[in-house]
C-alpha cells in the first residue's frame, strides 16, 4: 500500500513510496493535518545517494511495528534535500544546535504548532546498537516527553528558536541593499554550480541552483555575464 509520495516528482521521495510509513511530503495539508491533530512532527530529510539514508529506509522506515507507532502518534514528513535545501539548512543548523554535530538522514522532530524542533539526531537503528536505543524506544520516550513536559519542551523549543534567530540576523548595511552587480554575483555563482566538474572536483547541483540560473539567463543586462555551459 503506498502513501502520500507515490506521485512525487522526487525520485528519493519515491523510493519511499512502499514503506508502511504513512510519509507525507512537506505541504500545508501535512502541517495542518499535525496541527489539528495535535501530533508532533517527524520530519526526515536525505537524499538519494546518501548511505544511511538508505539503510534507515531498508530497516526502520519498512518496520511494520514501528510504522505503526509513528502513524498513530505522529505525523511523518520526508524531504528530498536537493529539492528543499531551504528546510535542510534550517533543521540542519538546529540539529547542530542541539546535538553538536550533523548529517544525513536528518531526523528531526517539530512541535505542530510553530515548526519548531524540539529533538533530532541522524540514523537511528532499528535495535539498540552503537550506543543508541533502538528507534521504536526513542519515539515512544519523546511522545511521553511531548504529552507530559509542557513546559520543558516550551522552555527548550524557546532556546532553540533564539539560537536560530540569532544566526540569521546579517548586519544592517545601505551598501548591501540589493543592486544589478550584486544579483548578478548571485546568478554567477548559482550558475556555476550547474557548469560541468573541474578535474576532481565533483559537485551535486540542487534544484533552485538551476532554477535561478534559468531565470537569470532572462534578464540579461550589460552589467551581468553568464558563463558558458
Amino acid at each position: 500500500m503506498s502513501n502520500h509520495l507515490e506521485s512525487s516528482q522526487s525520485l528519493y521521495l519515491r523510493k519511499h513510496a512502499e514503506n508502511p510509513i504513512d510519509w507525507w511530503y512537506w505541504c500545508d495539508e501535512a502541517l495542518e493535518n499535525a496541527k489539528e491533530n495535535n501530533k508532533p512532527i517527524f520530519l526526515s530529510i536525505g537524499y538519494s545517494s546518501c548511505h544511511w539514508c538508505t539503510v534507515m529506509e531498508g530497516e526502520a522506515f519498512s518496520d511494520n511495528a514501528i510504522a505503526d507507532y509513528l502513524n498513530a502518534n505522529f505525523v511523518p514528513i520526508k524531504v528530498d534535500r536537493e529539492e528543499r535545501p531551504d528546510i535542510d539548512s534550517i533543521y540542519m543548523q538546529a540539529l547542530q544546535m542541539m546535538t553538536g554535530q550533523g548529517g544525513w538522514p536528518l531526523n528531526i522532530f517539530l512541535n505542530p504548532d510553530d515548526l519548531i524542533p524540539f529533538y533530532g539526531g541522524t540514523y537511528f537503528p532499528v535495535q539498540p546498537k552503537y550506543g543508541r536505543p533502538g528507534f521504536l524506544e526513542t519515539l515512544q520516550a519523546i511522545r511521553r516527553f511531548y504529552d507530559s513536559e509542557p513546559e520543558k519542551l516550551t522552555s527548550f523549543k524557546t532556546e532553540i528558536l533564539r539560537n536560530l534567530q540569532q544566526s540569521a540576523l546579517l548586519p544592517v548595511n545601505q551598501e548591501d541593499i540589493l543592486t544589478k552587480d550584486l544579483l548578478a554575483q548571485g546568478i554567477d555563482a548559482n550558475s556555476a554550480a550547474i557548469q560541468p566538474n573541474d578535474p576532481g572536483r565533483p559537485s551535486f547541483p540542487m534544484i533552485p541552483y538551476s532554477t535561478i540560473a534559468l531565470l537569470g539567463s532572462r534578464y540579461h543586462t550589460e552589467h551581468i555575464s553568464y558563463p558558458h555551459a
